[in-house]
């Protein structure tokens, strides 16, 4: 594919969609960004950047098509759906497939597809994703599917929900503490997306599991803690916390307790990319400020 050739981005306000729109702008190929709302700051900073805005709703389907007409390629990212009482399958499945089925009704020739990481016995990561894949190739003739693991940013991210980011000097997670957890940052998802946007031939087809370091719990926050000067210590909730949080966190942490894992081959991968990021790189390039921005704010 030609870089000259218009890239529709998915998701382009969030952190995958938004990583690959800039490093796909940086390459020189044009972009159209799909958006729900064209005048947020995040929509406005990618005009800003060279990429086209587009607005689309994927619970819209009559939006789709023409915000892809004239597109070669689609970077998809259909937004996770939840409901009462957590992730929404159906839903989620609905919004994958309406934006497929646009996809394949102007010609997209080339779709890179990102997921979620598989573990034994789940392909694909979840059902509704696992659901969006086999659609996919049903109607597309050239898939690249990206699964990446859990990402590095998301040491950045809200409390909210009673796991992941930074409060208080304490990182939250079901992950026990000293066996190494498989993370990606999503400059690298971009970085695979570009090559897969580059060379379609080597890539159709291809279904990617995306890691770029592997260290325990404790590691990482010792790491973040020497790299920022703030001391940040790791706390594994037990299963009972993760029950009275939510269904799909208790059962995300018996899965994992049962002996379920990520399994990227990283040094492979390292090979495709040789500039793959450590939690070191990504902590010196960007998540060393970042990190101490939010640590202030959550101390």
């Amino acid at each position: 594919m030609t870089t000259d050739r218009l890239v529709v981005v998915t998701g382009a306000t969030g952190r995958q969609g938004g990583a690959t729109a800039r490093r796909l702008l940086a390459a020189g190929r044009p972009v159209r960004v799909l958006v729900r709302d064209t005048t947020t700051r995040t929509a406005k900073s990618l005009e800003t950047a060279g990429a086209e805005l587009v607005r689309g709703d994927f619970d819209d389907s009559s939006s789709l098509p023409a915000a892809l007409e004239g597109a070669a390629a689609l970077f998809a990212v259909p937004p996770v759906a939840f409901g009462p009482t957590g992730p929404d399958a159906e839903r989620e499945f609905a919004r994958g497939r309406a934006l497929i089925d646009a996809a394949a009704a102007v010609g997209v020739e080339h779709v890179v597809f990102t997921g979620v990481a598989s573990t034994p016995g789940r392909p694909g990561g979840s059902e509704a994703k696992k659901r969006i894949e086999d659609h996919l190739h049903e109607r597309i003739r050239s898939v690249t599917v990206l699964r990446p693991v859990r990402f590095m940013s998301n040491y950045l991210g809200s409390t909210s929900i009673g796991v992941d980011g930074i409060a208080h000097g304490v990182h939250r997670h079901i992950f026990p503490p000293d066996e190494p957890v498989q993370i990606i940052a999503v400059e690298d998802i971009a970085e695979f997306a570009a090559l897969a946007f580059d060379q379609p031939d080597r890539f159709a087809g291809r279904s990617l599991e995306l890691a770029g370091d592997a260290l325990t719990p404790v590691e990482a926050v010792a790491a973040i803690s020497e790299a920022t000067g703030a001391t940040v210590r790791y706390e594994q909730i037990t299963h009972a916390e993760a029950a009275a949080l939510s269904p799909a966190i208790a059962q995300v942490r018996e899965r994992w307790a049962a002996g379920s894992r990520w399994h990227a081959d990283i040094e492979t991968l390292r090979i495709v990319h040789p500039g793959l990021r450590t939690l070191a790189d990504w902590l010196a390039e960007s998540g060393t400020a970042l990190l101490r921005q939010r640590l202030l704010e959550t101390a």
